[in-house]
């Protein structure tokens, strides 16, 4: 069954810096994991903990912003590998969208595998929404994919997201896997069709 998503709300979490990769969202020794089950508990986890499993300062250790569902980045967010792992981290720990300056094409495209919109605002927007959430960390976001928009503490705030992104949430065929599984007959039928299933 497709899923639509057209409206996300929840509280934020204002993840401060510019250009943080996805060998910081999820250290690379995680990677050997068959399932993506436990990936949650990895998010950040060299930037959370210390060599005895001692929480360091974080924001996502800081009481006040639990719960929080919508994450808040800088520019050029989920840049360096492309590890899928780094989006089925930050989905599992419970964050629905991610709002940004700029992300990672590739990044992006993770997310939205998994219905996680990933929605771009100015400079000067990102910096309202994360001094907001921290000042109010009980405010909740509001995000429209339909009418391209953000609300917060009554600000309208417009954003940007592909085309095709839009289209794929607002018509829940974001899942490429279920999509595929959902079109299995057309799928077979091509594939007897290609030289290198059947011979040159």
């Amino acid at each position: 069954m497709n899923i639509t998503i057209e409206r996300i709300d929840g509280r934020g979490i204002p993840l401060r810096g510019n250009d943080i990769d996805t060998d910081r969202i999820i250290p690379a020794r995680y990677l050997k994991e068959i399932t993506f089950t436990n990936m949650g508990s990895y998010l950040f986890y060299d930037e959370r903990f210390d060599e005895m499993g001692q929480k360091k300062e974080h924001i996502l250790n800081v009481s006040r912003f639990f719960g929080g569902s919508i994450l808040l980045v800088n520019k050029n967010f989920g840049c360096g590998s492309s590890r899928e792992h780094a989006a089925h981290s930050i989905q599992k720990f419970g964050i629905r969208a991610i709002i940004g300056e700029s992300f990672s094409n590739i990044f992006a495209s993770n997310c939205l595998s998994l219905g996680i919109p990933v929605v771009q605002v100015s400079s000067e927007d990102s910096e309202f929404l994360m001094t907001t959430i921290e000042r109010h960390p009980q405010t909740v976001i509001v995000i429209s994919i339909s009418k391209g928009e953000i609300t917060c503490s009554k600000k309208i705030i417009k954003f940007t997201m592909p085309e095709h992104a839009i289209t794929a949430l607002l018509a829940g065929n974001w899942n490429s896997t279920q999509l595929l599984l959902s079109n299995m007959f057309e799928v077979r039928t091509m594939a007897v069709g290609l030289p290198y299933i059947k011979g040159f």
